[in-house]
Order: C-alpha cells, then structure tokens, then sequence
C-alpha cells in the first residue's frame, strides 16, 4: 500500500526530534561514561621533609594502599611529588654543599629505599614528580637522578599538588 507523499512528509519533523532528542542525550551521557574510565582513587603524596624514617613510612602507607586496591580490583593513580628536602629520597648525588645534603642516615638507607620506590613505581605505576625549582636551583643535572623509574619534571612542586587536588581531583596526603 502506498501512502500519499503528504503523510511521509509529516513524519519527517517527528523523526528529526528524535534524533535531537538523543543527541542531546548523548551529549549529556558521554562525561558520565568518560568519567567511568577514570581511576576510582586518585592520591597525591606529598614529599618536601629530609627524615628517612618518615620517608620510609610514607613508602609504607603507599604500598598499604596500592596493594590494597590491587586486591579489591580498584584502578588507582597514586603520585609522589617531590620538592624541596624531599629530592634527597631521589637523587643518587649526596647533594655536597647544598642545603640537602645527604646524611650518615640517608647515606645508609638511601638504597633501601631506593628500591622500595622502584617497587612502587614499577609494579604498581607509582609516578614521581619531581619540583624542577628545587633541582634547578641546586644545580642537579637530570642525569643525577635516580636510575630504574621515570622521574617527571614539574615547573613547580607546590603548583602541582594544587593542580592534582582542584583541577584533578586527587586527595593530598603528607605523612607526619
């Protein structure tokens, strides 16, 4: 049966709405699905202190965390930015005539701990960011940073932590 050009002509108006209707949706829906690809934990620590015991801890309450979200198969994105005191942890230089001059206690520590970055950053993605201010004013050259992990540059340290905790959406930890 054929219908009078009239009638398929009316439909066409009709049709058009629908498929504003779902692009609209859909405009509305994609921020939701990109937002669900997203780490559900997403954790910016924050390393600025010379005292490898607490350094220590703070690799400690890492691992803690990764391993626990690993376990409850929840995606993370955990970051370490370094600055200040803090570039003590990463350089493998003893930082000689430089306000973060490496101790009798960190010269003892520093591969331990070294290697438990490695770990954190290796096996469970762990990112280092380093304060490029604070390496830059001390004269550090890239090449004396630590070997086995990407080590990412900042312009600023500080700048950054805001960055991941307004624009980001990451949680700021500092360990005591």
């Amino acid at each position: 049966m054929k219908y009078p050009a009239a009638r398929n002509n009316a439909l066409v108006p009709g049709f058009v709405l629908v498929l504003l209707a779902l692009f609209a949706a859909s405009l509305v829906l994609v921020p939701q699905q990109a937002r669900a690809f997203e780490p559900e934990a997403k954790v910016a620590y924050h390393a600025d202190f010379a005292d490898p015991r607490r350094f220590s801890a703070m690799l400690t309450s890492i691992n803690n965390m990764v391993t626990h979200y690993e376990r409850e198969f929840i995606e993370a994105d955990v970051r370490i930015v370094f600055m200040s005191h803090g570039i003590r942890f990463i350089a493998d230089d003893d930082l000689e005539g430089t306000p973060f001059e490496a101790d009798e206690e960190l010269l003892e520590e520093r591969e331990r701990l070294q290697s438990r970055l490695r770990t954190l950053a290796n096996t469970y993605g762990v990112q280092l960011e380093l304060c490029d201010i604070t390496r830059g004013d001390i004269g550090l050259p890239e090449e004396d940073l630590m070997d086995g992990v990407d080590i990412e540059l900042v312009p600023s340290g500080v700048v950054r932590l805001t960055e991941l905790q307004n624009d980001e959406g990451f949680a700021y930890l500092k360990i005591e």
